[in-house]
C-alpha cells in the first residue's frame, strides 16, 4: 500500500499545475527534440539524440512520481488541526536546551518542507521528535550529531 502524502490545499493545487505543465508543455517539447535529433542522421553516433532520450526519461519519471504523490495525497484542513499537541501543520516554538536558542518551525509534509521558510518535514528527525508533544514538555530528538533536547514553549496554527 502506498504511503499517504499530507499536503495543504495550496500545495495540492501547485502539484496539479506542475503535472499539467509537464504533460502538456514539457512532454511535447521532449518528443519534438527527439524527432529533430533523429532527423540528423546515424543514431549510433548522435549525442543530441541520446541526450534528448535521456531528458525524456527523466521527464517521464517526474510525471510518474508526481502522479503517485497526487494519487496518495490527503489534503489537510487547518481549521481541523488540534493545537494542544504538536502535529502536522502546527507551528512550534521551542527552545534548544543546549544552546538556549529559541526556534519556530511549522511541521509540514515532505513535499512542503523548506528550512529557510521555517518549515520542517514531519518525517525529519526534529519533526518526528516534536510530534505529539505538549507545551512544557521536553522532546529528545535523535539527530546525526547526537541527541538534542527541545522544550516546547508554544504551539499554534
Amino acid at each position: 500500500m502506498a504511503e499517504t502524502n499530507y499536503v495543504t490545499q495550496e500545495t495540492f493545487e501547485k502539484m496539479k499545475v506542475e503535472l499539467y505543465t509537464l504533460k502538456s508543455v514539457d512532454r511535447p517539447a521532449a518528443s519534438k527534440a527527439i524527432a529533430e535529433a533523429r532527423e540528423k542522421g546515424d543514431l549510433k553516433e548522435n549525442a543530441e539524440y541520446d541526450a534528448a532520450k535521456e531528458a525524456q526519461g527523466i521527464l517521464e519519471a517526474k510525471i510518474k512520481y508526481l502522479e503517485g504523490v497526487i494519487a496518495t495525497a490527503r489534503i489537510l484542513d487547518e481549521s481541523s488541526i488540534d493545537s494542544s499537541r504538536v502535529s502536522i501543520l502546527t507551528k512550534v516554538t521551542a527552545t534548544n536546551l543546549s544552546t538556549n536558542k529559541t526556534v519556530t518551525y511549522q511541521i509540514v509534509s515532505e513535499k512542503e518542507a523548506s528550512l529557510k521558510d521555517g518549515k520542517i518535514s514531519v518525517t525529519s528527525p526534529i519533526g518526528k521528535g516534536l510530534l505529539g508533544k505538549v507545551v512544557g514538555e521536553v522532546a529528545e530528538v535523535n539527530v546525526p550529531a547526537g541527541i538534542m533536547k527541545f522544550r516546547i514553549d508554544k504551539i499554534s496554527i
